[in-house]
C-alpha cells in the first residue's frame, strides 16, 4: 500500500517549495501595458458577474452614442 503524504495545516507551504530565485514583478510591466482595471460599485457588480458582460455592454453603449464633432474656429 502506497502511503499518502500528509497535507499542510491550514494552506501552508510545504517545505520542500523555495522561491529563494524568484524575481518579484518580472512579468509586471506587460500587465501594465495591456490591462486596464476598473473598480465597478457594488449595486453595478450585481448586474454585471463577468468581464465579458461588461465589455459587451460598453461596446453597445459606445456605438450607440453619436460622436462629438469638433468646433471650427
Amino acid at each position: 500500500m502506497k502511503k499518502s503524504k500528509a497535507k499542510p495545516a491550514n494552506g501552508e507551504m510545504r517545505r520542500y517549495y523555495s522561491f529563494s530565485g524568484g524575481v518579484r514583478g518580472k512579468y509586471a510591466h506587460r500587465v501594465a501595458e495591456t490591462a486596464t482595471v476598473i473598480v465597478l460599485e457594488p449595486d453595478v457588480a450585481k448586474h454585471f458577474r463577468t468581464s465579458a458582460s461588461v465589455n459587451s455592454a460598453l461596446r453597445a453603449l459606445a456605438k450607440a452614442k453619436p460622436r462629438a464633432r469638433k468646433r471650427s474656429a
